[in-house]
């Protein structure tokens, strides 16, 4: 019965966010129809995303979808659709007003969903994960479709998030939890941004210096974060008794 409740709260959160995403699309499709792919992609990004938040809300037994999850829902949704226009582009050119148009706001609200979380007591460590997941994810998208513009090297900036996660797959002590550190959501804020900037394909020397810059600071920030871990790795190791 438990399980049964935990699934039907999921899936409440991803039927709002299923349903924002029939609704954008028909918009979308109204103004410039997608092919096969872009549906398909936009459709691929939903089932996955949801159905890792559903597990994720079944494994902490979360009763409460909460409210900053449903910002965050619709800006996982927005990310769907951004995700669908890119691949889109891979067969014609995507219409680029429209896709600007969609990260706008999905940056913007990156910075709702905390704020609503704070303000109505709903913070949570699964909230915090799906927050930077579906900022990892639009990185990924973002660069995917401004490497062609500017060069391959752009797509480091959405590998690195993955590159740390492979990691610490064949590393498990990679996993531990790292400290708070408010400048991470400042540099994936102003990675959205470039990245954004570059998509429009305007001044494409500004794009290249504000995405060269992006890439530093995410460099800098997931280096920061391995420094740490590997300083508590030999601290821990140097605590372990001789005898063990």
């Amino acid at each position: 019965m438990k399980r049964v409740q935990l699934a039907a709260v999921g899936w409440a959160g991803a039927g709002v966010a299923l349903v924002l995403l029939i609704g954008l699309l028909a918009v979308e499709w109204w103004m410039t129809p997608l092919p096969a792919s872009g549906w398909a992609a936009a459709a691929a990004y939903l089932l996955v995303s949801n159905v890792l938040l559903v597990r994720g809300l079944q494994r902490r037994r979360t009763e409460r979808f909460g409210p900053a999850n449903i910002v965050t829902s619709m800006r996982s949704t927005l990310v769907g659709l951004i995700t669908g226009l890119v691949v889109a582009s891979f067969s014609g050119a995507a219409p680029v007003p429209l896709l600007v148009g969609l990260v706008i706001p999905a940056l913007a609200l990156d910075a709702v969903d905390g704020w609503v979380a704070r303000r109505t007591g709903s913070t949570s460590e699964l909230g915090a994960r799906f927050d930077m997941e579906v900022d990892a994810f639009l990185l990924l998208v973002l660069s995917v479709y401004v490497a062609p513009l500017l060069g391959v090297w752009v797509l480091a900036i959405g590998v690195l998030r993955y590159a740390f996660v492979v990691a610490g797959w064949l590393l498990p002590w990679m996993r531990a939890t790292l400290p708070y550190r408010y400048w991470r959501k400042v540099v994936t804020a102003y990675a959205g941004v470039a990245l954004a900037v570059a998509c429009t394909g305007v001044l494409p020397a500004l794009s290249t210096v504000l995405v060269a810059g992006a890439l530093v600071l995410l460099g800098e920030s997931f280096g920061r974060d391995v420094v740490w871990l590997v300083r508590e790795r030999v601290q821990e190791r140097s605590t372990v008794p001789l005898g063990r």
